[in-house]
This record gives structure tokens, C-alpha cells and sequence, in this order.
């Protein structure tokens, strides 16, 4: 939604460059395998000091780091989300390590992420959740794009 040319342009390069890097990433048996993908908090069930994980009607094989991004869906573009990744990296490493390289790729699988979704809000453009983030949505992803652009291109 509020789609035109140079913002098509700027995703596209945007889509080109997360390309480039996911080939270079690999899909090793360390790094691609069977996910949730979609681990926002509305997934998650707390019971007492248990998280159990609910709704795999989308999971799938991919990057496992696409799995880090998924809780910040919707909200990619808030002050708050660094922090948030942070405090996921802390909760990972708990239970697993996590190599540099794979941490190293997490605004990649964000960006991926944010792009998905501003594609399904617009294919989903009748529902109240796509009208309700819209046009706005779109244009808070060109600041995104910029930066990751700027970022990693």
C-alpha cells in the first residue's frame, strides 16, 4: 500500500542486496533447517516460568535467524527494537551458542522480515490490520531500507 516507482526502486535494491547476502550466508545444516516463523508474542503461551510456543500453521525450512526477527514484526521500525534483539540474544544464548556470523546477520532476516510483510499488507489490503498500518507502514519501511542499504551495501 502507498507503493510508487521510487519506493519499488529503493525495495528493490533493498531485496537485491539481502539476496546477495543470504547466498553468501549459506544454508548449511547449522544455519537452515525447520522454523516457527513467526514467534511474535501473540505465539507465545506463559505458564508459570514455562514460554510454550503455539500456531505453526507457518512454519517452515529456513534460516534459523529468520527466527530472531519474527518478535519484532510490525514494529521494526521503533527506537526500541535493538534493545529488544539484545534481550533475545541474551534469552538464545541460554539455551545454545550463537557464532558472530549468524548474530552478524540478524538485521538482514529484520529487513527480509519488514519486506514480507509490507508485500502481505498489501496483498491483504481489504483486512482491518492491513488498512489499520497501510500507507504508513510502507513509508516507515523506506527509512529502513536507507539505513540497512547504507548499512550493509
Amino acid at each position: 500500500m502507498g507503493m510508487d516507482a521510487a519506493k519499488q526502486n529503493l525495495f528493490g535494491a533493498t531485496v537485491k542486496l539481502i539476496g546477495e547476502r543470504l547466498a553468501a550466508y549459506g544454508k548449511g545444516e547449522d544455519r537452515f533447517g525447520p522454523i516457527h516463523c513467526d514467534l511474535r508474542l501473540a505465539n507465545l503461551l506463559v505458564d508459570g516460568s514455562e514460554v510454550k510456543v503455539i500456531d505453526f500453521d507457518d512454519s517452515g525450512f529456513s534460516w534459523l535467524m529468520y527466527d530472531a526477527a519474527t518478535p519484532v514484526s510490525f514494529y521494526e521500525h521503533l527506537p526500541e527494537v535493538p534493545d529488544l534483539i539484545r534481550h533475545w540474544l541474551i534469552g538464545y544464548r541460554r539455551v545454545i551458542d550463537l557464532p558472530q556470523a549468524d548474530e552478524d546477520e540478524i538485521p538482514t532476516f529484520v529487513m527480509l522480515r519488514r519486506l514480507l510483510l509490507v508485500a502481505w499488507i498489501g496483498s491483504q489490503s481489504g483486512t482491518e490490520l492491513a488498512q489499520s498500518m497501510g500507507v504508513e507502514y510502507t513509508e516507515q519501511t523506506v527509512d529502513l531500507c536507507r539505513t540497512y542499504l547504507a548499512s550493509f551495501g
